[in-house]
């Protein structure tokens, strides 16, 4: 996969799929490569490494949940660029626990980074792709897309929100020249554990999880597939197609081996 001259934006860039996407855009030969998240300081390194690449970066501080922030930052790349080839939304975390336990600021905050984020930053991109009749968007979701998990209610529901956007912007899109593809992979070995309020109860789904580059490879073929949903890894369609087809016996099976993880 050749990306030459392409400008690329990357949401939560700073650790994980978001960091090993921006790092594989930039080897990919991508002529611009910007790297979005909160945290300055890891943008920084990030910014270092990628360096080596021969490939321009440009660093934006940036909570995806913020519409205002968001706003601004389309806005400066646009008028320095004037255009995004390929967005990827990937920022996203998760808070562990059941909904019980949880509080509605808890629950909304993982809504507002997962789900409004994606909103957000495609919205400061769209109309500028479709006015080119070229672009692509790249929504990072998760096989929790097509399970509801338990102990991750919130994070699940983000990401049926992400695939459902997805799919009819999808259809809306046709005959535009613009692409949005979802890469749903299952647990990826991140950081994404780490959050405290997993804490004793980490679930420990990692003993199958797959190396961020795994999920990276997925995410630059999605940037040039016209697939609405590439999983990661493929052979977990399977499960998805058996959870849609066979509702009545796949629930059960995983209902009762994600409870299991709640502890």
């Amino acid at each position: 996969m050749n990306f030459a001259g392409k400008v690329v934006l990357v949401t939560g860039a700073s650790s994980g799929i978001g960091r090993q996407a921006s790092i594989d855009f930039a080897k990919a030969g991508a002529q611009t490569v910007i790297i979005v998240s909160r945290s300055e300081e890891r943008l920084a390194k990030l910014a270092a490494e990628i360096s080596e690449q021969h490939c321009q970066i440009v660093q934006h501080v940036c909570d995806v949940s913020s519409k205002e922030q968001v706003s601004a930052m389309g806005k400066s790349v646009l008028d320095r660029f004037g255009r995004v080839d390929v967005l990827v939304n990937n920022a996203g975390f998760a808070v562990f626990g059941p909904v019980k336990d949880q509080s509605i600021e808890q629950i909304e905050s993982v809504m507002a980074t997962n789900y409004l984020g994606m909103v957000y930053c495609t919205k400061a991109f769209l109309d500028s792709m479709i006015a080119r009749r070229s672009g692509h968007i790249v929504n990072v979701a998760s096989l929790a897309a097509s399970f509801g998990v338990a102990g991750l209610a919130g994070y699940s529901a983000s990401k049926y929100a992400m695939l459902g956007f997805s799919e009819a912007l999808h259809h809306e899109l046709r005959g535009t020249g613009v692409g949005v593809t979802v890469v749903s992979p299952i647990a990826v070995k991140t950081d994404f554990f780490n959050n405290e309020s997993f804490g004793s109860r980490n679930p420990n789904y990692t003993y199958y999880s797959l190396d961020p580059r795994n999920v990276s490879k997925a995410i630059l073929r999605a940037a040039n597939s016209p697939r609405l949903e590439i999983v990661v890894p493929f052979y977990m369609r399977a499960a998805v197609w058996f959870k849609h087809t066979l509702p009545f016996v796949v629930q059960p099976i995983s209902g009762t081996l994600f409870r299991s993880r709640l502890g």
